[in-house]
């Protein structure tokens, strides 16, 4: 294998760009993929926010029900669908048939569907259901009115799954070394945060379109021709990448040997059954999974109650995207911030704990004065008029700000404690564990808040009715989440302690099996002299 001479960095080089100039093949369009994939992937969660929330009959009542009995079971019937192809196609093949679907809904949803909305919607049958059915069930019927803003809700929460979770990042797994991945993986992460600075701004330009559209225009239908141009144009680099990938990188020994990367371990598919086994087997595993399901449900809880008063702050679709896309620009902007200068600096110096603490912390202060503002509003009309706006636009912002802090720290400390947490494990451990993790915790973070809010919504009958029990519910569920992390940080002190006393008394037993091979050559070596 033809090797390239490199020099070493310099420390301001291997910190901004540990990059040679030949890896720039490899790196820029892989790079350019991702951050495709992460632009798409703003525009199409702003979009279909808007679309469910404001959609008539609707709010944002209706996620819970479509997250729970549309977009489990797609995700399940794509996972079998992927797995049938992979065994017919070839992996250029199977990548292009996978990118497809959404290529082709999103090119039609603006141009055919969202303009026959009002024929492809059964709205009278939806009526005589609403006259029917208690006022809980009101999301099961916003989503069966609009159905085809529900398809496109789920397309755009598989995008997620499918294309950067499967597609890219298994693609980069096969075929980046672990010496490059050490020094890829890190920009890639900036790649997705840069994109969130250019999807906001550009979904506020296209929502601020409604300005210049005549009369008889709708300038919803006008936002959605231009959000879903910017999505098709991005799948047009996406495809051209990957073709690059493969005609010029993964042919140049420098960048691909198959035979090299096949000594990567790969990790074990699970079924849901032997997942829990797993989990149940191992309190260390268990409390792991905790934290994920934890700060999944916490996060879903409070975003549905924001998004409803979102709702009732923009009730028209264009203001309402443009708010989404200046709240997804701020996130990229603070994620940047908090992961270069206050992530690795806090576990370097107050320890795991304490990093893996200011998550769960972070989301119950928040989610209290959140939470507080909705219930009380109208106990602080002073306060609000001293701020000089409503109590309503004050519940909004104080949501973005709380979901903008909760998924930065997630990003810079969460997901960098959690991945920690595997370090001291052994090898089984390390595999079997993170995918016991990922089938498990990830869809059980994800489903459990839609189950409790559906619970509270049909009980309740709305969610300003639910909002009092959300709240002891957060603060339940938070409770859950800082007792495992701190009974977690003392196995994990035990397990690194064990590894590094493992690690000492091998290095040791290695000095001492060397140690008399030194005496026996040292005499010899005094001999000939």
């Amino acid at each position: 294998m033809t090797q390239t001479a490199e020099k070493p960095f310099g420390k301001l080089r291997s910190f901004l760009w540990p990059i040679h100039m030949h890896e720039l093949k490899k790196v820029l369009p892989m790079f350019l993929m991702f951050f495709c994939i992460s632009f798409n992937y703003t525009i199409l969660r702003d979009t279909k926010d808007t679309l469910i929330v404001t959609a008539p009959g609707s709010g944002a009542e209706a996620i819970p029900f479509i997250k729970l009995w549309l977009v489990v079971p797609s995700a399940v019937v794509f996972m079998l669908i992927y797995a049938k192809l992979s065994n017919i196609l070839s992996k250029q093949a199977l990548f292009y048939a996978v990118l497809s679907p959404f290529v082709v809904f999103f090119a039609l949803f603006p141009l055919v569907i969202y303009p026959y909305r009002h024929i492809l919607h059964p709205t009278d049958f939806a009526d005589t259901l609403q006259a029917i059915l208690p006022s809980g069930f009101l999301g099961f019927i916003a989503m069966l009115r609009n159905w085809t803003f529900a398809a496109f809700y789920v397309l755009s929460e598989l995008w997620g799954s499918v294309m950067l979770s499967l597609m890219f990042w298994g693609f980069a797994n096969e075929i980046t070394k672990i010496s490059e991945a050490k020094r890829f993986y890190a920009l890639f992460g900036v790649g997705a945060n840069v994109a969130l600075l250019i999807s906001g701004p550009a979904i506020v330009w296209s929502s601020k379109l409604r300005a210049s559209l005549g009369e008889g225009v709708d300038p919803w239908g006008v936002t959605l021709y231009f959000l879903m141009a910017m999505f098709l144009c991005s799948c047009a680099i996406i495809a051209a990448c990957y073709w690059w990938m493969n005609r010029y990188v993964l042919t140049d020994p420098r960048f691909y040997n198959p035979a090299e990367l096949k000594a990567k371990k790969s990790k074990p598919k699970m079924s849901m059954g032997e997942s829990f086994s797993y989990l149940l087997r191992s309190p260390y595993m268990l409390l792991l999974a905790l934290l994920v399901i934890c700060y999944g449900v916490c996060i879903n809880l409070v975003e549905v109650t924001w998004k409803s008063q979102l709702k009732m702050q923009f009730p028209n679709p264009n203001e309402y995207s443009a708010f989404m896309g200046t709240f997804s620009f701020w996130t990229g902007v603070v994620s940047v911030f908090v992961m270069l200068f206050i992530g690795g600096n806090v576990i370097r110096r107050f320890g795991w704990l304490t990093g893996a603490l200011v998550t769960p912390v972070m989301v119950l202060v928040t989610g209290a004065i959140f939470f507080a503002l909705v219930i009380f509003r109208d106990h602080a009309t002073g306060l609000v008029a001293a701020l000089g706006t409503t109590p309503l636009m004050l519940a909004v912002v104080v949501g973005a700000v709380q979901n903008i802090l909760s998924k930065s720290t997630k990003y810079a400390l969460f997901d960098a404690t959690k991945e920690m947490a595997y370090i001291p494990l052994d090898q089984e451990q390390k595999v079997k564990g993170k995918a016991a993790i990922d089938v498990v915790a990830a869809r059980f973070g994800k489903s459990g808040g839609s189950l409790i809010q559906q619970g509270l919504l049909v009980v309740c009958g709305s969610i300003s009715a639910m909002t009092p029990f959300l709240a002891v519910a957060l603060f339940a569920i938070i409770m859950v989440w800082l007792t495992s992390a701190t009974k977690l940080n003392k196995l994990f002190l035990a397990a690194s302690a064990a590894k590094e006393q493992e690690l000492a008394e091998a290095t040791a037993a290695a000095e001492k099996e060397a140690s008399p091979a030194a005496k026996e050559v040292s005499p010899a070596i005094e001999g000939v002299s």
